[in-house]
């Protein structure tokens, strides 16, 4: 769909194509960031205990917080395409639900089961205007964060969520401990899941490799359908237009949950600039300036705080448009406002959550394997730039051993008060703490 004669205008994020082109590339935003996009309200609901297979009279919550997940990236990524004054890149940045916050939000609301939610939304709001904040101070906290700590960070994330990939491809939470938990049944739609995704992300190129996830997951959800483990039963209940309902669980200061909110948005905002900047040399072959860096920390700060108010989850930049935008060489903003359109579309018809919520658990957790997976790798590839010498080596060891085995023996911090239980236990905080601190405070000449 790129014009050569026209190359010029495609760098240009003011430029607006055809709608005959726009459309589609629009779409097609969208479809590439779907399956991460409503994963995680699926993956906070089923920790509650109101998710998949639960059982539970609260299940419409779960319907909910899908809508909630569409509607809201498509109003964070015009918050983004469009701008407000500062706020707002100007740049064909999408945003969406954030797995960043998964490790911080799964042990906050544990077996709560609705009644965590009030205490989640709280965080998720103060965390957003916390998140907003940074925008005015992101390019003076920059070094804080080499490579190093951000690798670690986003390592931590896929290690941290591993264990729910393979609990769902199993069957869930609601099977374990019963015959069926881990049965062929359960793992067959889920390993064609993978397969199907590996096959396409390697062997096809333009949209089909970038949708492999989506894709992956429908020939795991067309398997389990000849399986019978479909379910339409929530689909003819579920109505055609809802509007969002404010403080729809009311309000609840937990101190851990805002504090890790807090600590998450700014892992979040360095994530952003990344994206931003990848965006800008990707796409139009440059650095992003100062006031995009701004104004794309603004945004996310601003779409995570109204998402929360309503029931949202926290949303920030995602990394695979980056790459798509690289690939079709369209850095139209116009392009990505059309796919918030569809979006927001989506996210006011309830039809549309209950037909994803009919996608069984164990598909799901085909493609989250591959997805948290990639997660890892990415934070491997940004530790690839690391100079491995003993003063980083250190760092790394002593950060990944107190994360990653803190959340692994969680009774370890059984005296501890609960909010503390909360905040240390998730892995990726105490990991990521001390790798700053560590960074810091530690001498480069202890490398030498």
């Amino acid at each position: 769909m790129t014009d050569i004669s026209n190359a010029e205008a495609l760098r240009d994020p003011n430029y607006m194509p055809p709608l005959g082109q726009a459309v589609p590339l629009g779409i097609q935003h969208v479809l590439a960031m779907f399956a991460s996009n409503v994963t995680p309200a699926i993956i906070v609901a089923g920790a509650a205990g109101f998710g998949f297979g639960s059982n539970s009279p609260d299940f419409p919550v779960m319907l909910y917080m899908i809508q909630m997940s569409m509607l809201f990236a498509g109003i964070a990524t015009l918050i983004q395409t469009i701008g407000m004054g500062p706020v707002g890149a100007r740049l064909p940045i999408v945003q969406g639900t954030s797995f960043a916050f998964l490790p911080v939000m799964i042990p906050a609301v544990a077996g709560q089961g609705v009644a965590g939610m009030a205490g989640l939304m709280t965080g998720v709001m103060i965390g957003g205007v916390f998140h907003f904040l940074l925008g005015a101070v992101i390019g003076k906290i920059r070094f804080a964060l080499p490579p190093l700590v951000t690798g670690l960070i986003v390592l931590m994330i896929g290690l941290s969520l591993v264990k729910v990939g393979i609990q769902y491809a199993a069957g869930g939470v609601p099977l374990m401990g019963k015959p069926e938990f881990g049965s062929l049944n359960m793992w067959i739609p889920a390993l064609v899941v993978v397969v199907v995704t590996l096959a396409i992300k390697f062997f096809t190129r333009g949209f089909m490799a970038v949708a492999a996830v989506l894709i992956g997951l429908i020939a795991g959800y067309v398997v389990a359908m000849m399986m019978g483990q479909v379910n339409f039963g929530n689909v003819g209940r579920a109505s055609w237009f809802a509007m969002p309902m404010p403080f729809k669980w009311g309000m609840d200061f937990n101190g851990a949950i805002i504090i890790g909110m807090c600590f998450m948005a700014v892992i979040s905002a360095i994530e952003t600039v990344g994206d931003t900047s990848g965006i800008t040399k990707g796409g139009a072959g440059r650095e992003a300036t100062d006031d995009e860096i701004s104004g794309a920390t603004y945004a996310d700060g601003l779409g995570t705080a109204i998402a929360g108010i309503f029931g949202g989850l926290p949303n920030t930049s995602f990394s695979q448009n980056v790459g798509l935008i690289s690939m079709t060489g369209m850095m139209s903003r116009h392009v990505v406002t059309i796919g918030a359109l569809f979006l927001i579309v989506c996210g006011l018809v309830p039809k549309i959550g209950s037909i994803v919520s009919t996608v069984p658990i164990n598909v799901l957790g085909g493609g989250v394997i591959v997805m948290f997976g990639m997660v890892a790798a990415a934070g491997l590839n940004m530790l690839s730039e690391v100079t491995w010498n003993r003063r980083n080596m250190v760092i790394f060891a002593v950060s990944l051993s107190m994360g990653l085995g803190l959340q692994l023996v969680p009774e370890a911090l059984q005296h501890m008060g609960r909010t503390w239980q909360i905040l240390l236990t998730s892995g990726l905080l105490p990991a990521a703490f001390l790798s700053i601190v560590l960074n810091l405070v530690l001498p480069e000449e202890l490398g030498e």
